[in-house]
Parts: C-alpha cells; sequence; structure tokens
C-alpha cells in the first residue's frame, strides 16, 4: 500500500468493540511480560499525556468538539505517543522492547469516520508506523454491550450505543483490507470465549515475537 510507513517486528496492537476485553488482555500481557522479566511496554491509547485527557473528556461527554477536532486530536495525541523522547513508542522499538497497545489508529478509522469521511482520517494517520501484529477481539455486539452496561451503572461514552457499534464493527472491516498488504499480520480471537483463554491465545502471539 503506497505512502504507508514500515511494520515494526515487536510492535503488536490489540483492538475491539467497547467492551470487548482489550484492557483486560493488556493487564495480564503485562503481568506476564514483567513476571519473566522480558523488556516490554503495554500502553493504550488515548494516552495519560494532556491530549490523551482531553480526548477522554470529550468522550464523556464533558467537552463537546466538532467531529474533525476530535479526529485531528487523536492523531496529534498518536503522534506524541509514538514520537515522546525516551518513553515514546519509536524509543522503546528501538531499544528492542515489546510493545502491546490498546488500540492504535484502526481505532482512529473505526470511530472518528463515524462522523468524518474515512478518507479524511486515513490521511491523517497513513504515516504512522504499523504493527507486525494487529490482534482484533470478535466479541458479538450484543455481549459487549452486556459487559459495558455491567461496568458502567447507565453512563454511556460517545461511541458506546448499541447502533453505533455495529457501524463500528463495519468501519474496522474496511479498516483491516486498507491495510491487508501493508506486512501486518490480523489475528482475530473469539472475544466471547472466557478471558484466561482468549489470553491463552494472545500469549502464542505474544511468543512468536523474535524477541522472545
Amino acid at each position: 500500500m503506497s505512502g504507508t510507513a514500515a511494520t515494526f517486528e515487536r510492535f503488536i496492537v490489540l483492538e475491539g468493540l467497547d467492551g470487548a476485553g482489550t484492557t483486560t488482555q493488556l493487564r495480564l500481557a503485562a503481568q506476564k511480560l514483567g513476571e519473566r522479566h522480558l523488556p516490554h511496554c503495554c500502553t493504550s491509547e488515548p494516552t495519560a499525556g494532556p491530549l490523551g485527557r482531553i480526548i477522554r473528556d470529550i468522550l464523556a461527554h464533558r467537552l463537546k468538539t466538532h467531529p474533525r477536532t476530535l479526529a485531528l486530536l487523536f492523531a496529534a495525541d498518536r503522534t506524541e505517543h509514538l514520537h515522546e523522547p525516551g518513553t515514546g513508542i519509536l524509543d522503546r522499538l528501538k531499544r528492542g522492547e515489546l510493545v502491546i497497545c490498546d488500540r492504535y489508529l484502526f481505532s482512529s478509522l473505526a470511530y472518528q469516520s463515524l462522523d468524518c469521511d474515512f478518507e479524511f482520517v486515513y490521511a491523517l494517520n497513513r504515516e504512522f508506523i504499523i504493527p507486525r501484529h494487529l490482534v482484533f477481539l470478535d466479541t458479538p455486539i450484543e455481549l459487549s454491550q452486556s459487559r459495558l452496561a455491567a461496568r458502567s451503572a447507565g453512563d454511556t461514552e460517545l461511541f458506546e450505543a448499541l447502533g453505533v457499534q455495529s457501524r463500528i464493527l463495519a468501519n474496522y472491516g474496511r479498516a483491516f483490507e486498507l491495510y491487508r498488504e501493508a506486512g501486518m499480520q490480523l489475528h482475530r480471537i473469539d472475544g466471547s470465549i472466557p478471558a484466561d483463554e482468549v489470553f491463552w491465545k494472545f500469549w502464542k502471539i505474544i511468543e512468536s515475537v523474535p524477541m522472545l
């Protein structure tokens, strides 16, 4: 795919609908990698930085912005996430660390293109590096929704409504097809099975990384 940045061998991304279980899998991976004393960084987007905090306020309805502004904020937060001196993803990869990120540019293509032109969102993200492994937790929408309801006490974020989630799933499919020939391996894991079984499958992917 022309214009796309190179794939990085030790870069893994977790994706899925809201409630799919990506946060749980990131936590389990961090725990096991730490127990084995392997150099790693388990991170997520939006980040905990200033731009990420603004994004979280928008998602939680504490701030209101134009959809394009939100897409730009995600791209800006991602730029800082990648390029922060010393602690950014690129520097960590250069030091030989394994980097696992909960959500990345595929989330932008799936979510921000709901209210923005897909090509606009793609243009903002097309120069970012691509992970070697993209792990998609393929969780039924109804199950994802029940998990969200159990933890949210009635409050929903900007993109969590049932009808919106089906559109997000379709956008994920479009994004995956777009990057199909970019040197990235797409792994679909059934997100409806118990978390420990999901992690067993996820860990097999992690173990395939050359440094492990």
